[in-house]
């Protein structure tokens, strides 16, 4: 494997501090230059970390020869410019969700990625979740049996932006952990939201994507709610799973509740007859949590070092983009099922 991966960082705020202590202590890692317009900011890097390069010019640093790979942690319009111009500078790159605006720039990063060959991750981080991880490998074990539909809640009354919607802030977790579960092409997507604080941003959104098979996937979004609710419930024709990600230890629930189906008993005029309700036990697996973020962070630097695809690929976060911009077609439309 290549030897440690030189990372540079852009943007150092609300989410990108995190970001830059988990590659400070992700091994084969050293975090050389970071960047950020704001000189507190630069300050704070520095008492983490005295010896790391500090600039506030993001094309500075994406040009520099002491860097392999770039972070870009910033506001959601710029995730595009940048990750192209780090792309084009011959790096690596981990972009924060959602990699784009728009499909015709996420295309764009995929195809300079492929072109080049360069890993570009986008930061999907429940897909990296143990609690998550625990779930989609009973997913694929049968144990759920086959997945109907689920629906996630994402709400809290918490940091409002005016550059994107609730939904485009927040249903991107959701979109990548439907797209795994589901395991299904996503075909149409129907959304509607309002703007409450600021005109023309939605503080409050409800979508469904409907998927070839039939399965769907409901997600409700919100920064404008009284209570905080990070919740996805997968509903299988064996079992059914609920995560939790606000309960600090029993983060994964299984419910032995289903309705079994027993065509003998079925008579032409009453096909309910053959069905009988099923409700068994509740069981709390044990998981060995690890912060998530490290786990992302180390995924990234293995895949450079590898040389192979991470999950939260440039393709898969094509994918959420699509989906997103599919839903604010729909919600600018009152609701209209949009396809993909």
């Amino acid at each position: 494997m290549q030897e440690s991966i030189r990372i540079g960082q852009i943007g150092l705020g609300y989410w990108g501090k995190n970001l830059f202590r988990n590659f400070l202590q992700t091994p084969d890692c050293l975090v050389t230059k970071v960047c950020d317009v704001e000189e507190n900011a630069r300050s704070r890097a520095r008492s983490m970390q005295p010896d790391v390069a500090v600039t506030g010019d993001a094309a500075e640093l994406c040009a520099s020869d002491d860097v392999d790979a770039v972070v870009i942690a910033t506001e959601t319009p710029s995730h595009f410019p940048l990750a192209l111009q780090a792309l084009r500078a011959d790096k690596h790159v981990f972009v924060e969700k959602p990699m784009a605006t728009s499909v015709e720039e996420a295309t764009t990063l995929v195809e300079e990625a492929q072109q080049r060959n360069l890993r570009l991750m986008v930061g999907h981080l429940l897909l990296y979740h143990p609690a998550f991880v625990h779930v989609e490998k009973l997913i694929e074990s049968g144990q759920l049996g086959e997945v109907y539909y689920l629906y996630g809640v994402r709400v809290n009354l918490g940091i409002v932006r005016s550059r994107e919607n609730a939904f485009e802030s927040l249903a991107p977790h959701d979109i990548s952990v439907a797209l795994a579960f589901l395991k299904s092409r996503p075909v149409a997507v129907s959304a509607q939201g309002q703007s409450y604080l600021q005109s023309g941003v939605e503080d409050v959104a409800f979508a469904v994507i409907h998927f070839e098979d039939g399965k769907m996937a409901h997600l409700h979004t919100s920064w404008l709610d009284p209570h905080k609710v990070r919740k996805m419930t997968i509903v299988g024709s064996r079992q059914m799973a609920v995560i939790d990600d606000v309960e600090g230890v029993e983060k994964v629930r299984l419910y032995d509740k289903g309705v079994d189906f027993n065509p003998s008993e079925a008579t032409f005029v009453d096909y309910a007859s053959a069905m009988t309700i099923r409700s068994g036990d509740i069981r709390i697996p044990r998981i060995d949590m690890q912060e998530p973020l490290a786990v992302e962070c180390r995924h990234f630097v293995e895949s450079i070092q590898r040389g192979t695809p991470p999950r939260s690929d440039a393709k898969n976060g094509l994918a959420v983009v699509r989906i997103l911009e599919a839903a604010r077609s729909s919600m600018r439309n009152g609701g209209a099922r949009v396809g993909l």
